[in-house]
């Protein structure tokens, strides 16, 4: 698993694992807190999937500016 994200900020978290999901990919959300936005979480894709999630996370932000 590859870490692609790592933040506090969990509507990031979950709108990035929503679109790559809807990819076909395989994201995992790896919470380090149980309060959410407290703990940097963290989003991991499978080695095999990174490349592809790189784009599409990088291709929104550019869009989100």
């Amino acid at each position: 698993m590859i870490e692609l994200l790592k933040t506090t900020d969990p509507v990031r978290l979950s709108y990035f694992k929503s679109l790559l999901t809807e990819a076909g990919l395989h994201p995992v959300l790896v919470e380090a807190s149980a309060y959410p936005g407290v703990l940097p979480a963290r989003l991991q894709i499978p080695d095999d999937e990174a490349a592809q999630a790189r784009r599409i996370i990088d291709d929104v932000e550019r869009d989100l500016g």
